[in-house]
């Protein structure tokens, strides 16, 4: 049964449409592209480059705006919001991770993880406590004084992964998150995320050319020229 809280958190895209002028005629990028779930669920995207799998990806994340159609989280509508209730609703709701994996040289692993926290002005708490934990859930609380030089490509991703949860976001989106690790760290950093995306009760979405990480996840969908099939 889904509760109140889980509909609050849940997301659903309706005939979602990107496309960029150019001299010709309009460059569309995405065409009626729908989409529902809840908290919990795990989605990889697959498909060619150029097939709008990251344009998808970063309308979802509200790094850009869509030319059609709607987005909606919980009751939320994000592209209704001024530009600094956007931000902040990016800020909230979502965690992003990607390839590369971001971290601040000069910062230690809790240090990193702590980053996101900043942009939260009045929801402190116990923050440290909880990067500490997060450190934890992801398997690196052991390397929470090391700088990202002293780790390896796993262990920084891995401290990506917590830095994305550390607003407790409701979606988090990955673009190519194993695109730099080898087969071993590939797997199981792909597991990690489905098992993050179930504990925190959060909405999972991976763009990927990896077949064998899109098996990872409860449902698998295809980009084909715009489309989601």
């Amino acid at each position: 049964m889904t509760d109140g809280t889980d509909r609050n958190r849940s997301l659903k895209v309706v005939g979602l449409g990107k496309e960029y002028p150019t001299p010709a005629a309009p460059l569309v990028v995405l065409k009626d592209v729908s989409l529902e779930m809840s908290p919990g669920d795990t989605l990889a995207i697959v498909g060619p480059s150029g097939s709008g799998k990251s344009t998808l990806l970063n309308i979802l994340g509200t790094l850009d705006h869509p030319s059609a159609g709607t987005v909606r989280f919980g009751e939320i509508d994000p592209f209704s919001l001024q530009e600094s209730g956007l931000a902040r609703f990016r800020s909230e709701h979502v965690g992003f991770i990607f390839q590369d994996h971001h971290l601040l040289p000069q910062c230690t692993a809790l240090e990193n993880v702590l980053l996101p926290r900043i942009a939260l002005e009045g929801k402190a708490g116990d923050a440290v406590g909880r990067a500490k934990e997060l450190l934890r859930l992801v398997g690196i609380d052991q390397r929470e004084t090391h700088f990202p030089s002293e780790l390896s490509g796993g262990e920084r991703q891995r401290v990506a992964v917590a830095r994305a949860m550390m607003n407790a976001p409701g979606l988090l989106l990955c673009d190519e998150p194993t695109g730099n690790l080898d087969a071993v760290n590939a797997k199981a950093i792909g597991e990690l995320l489905a098992s993050v995306a179930g504990t925190i009760r959060a909405i999972l979405i991976v763009v990927t050319h990896s077949p064998i990480l899109a098996a990872t996840f409860s449902k698998q969908m295809e980009m084909r020229e715009g489309l989601l099939v």
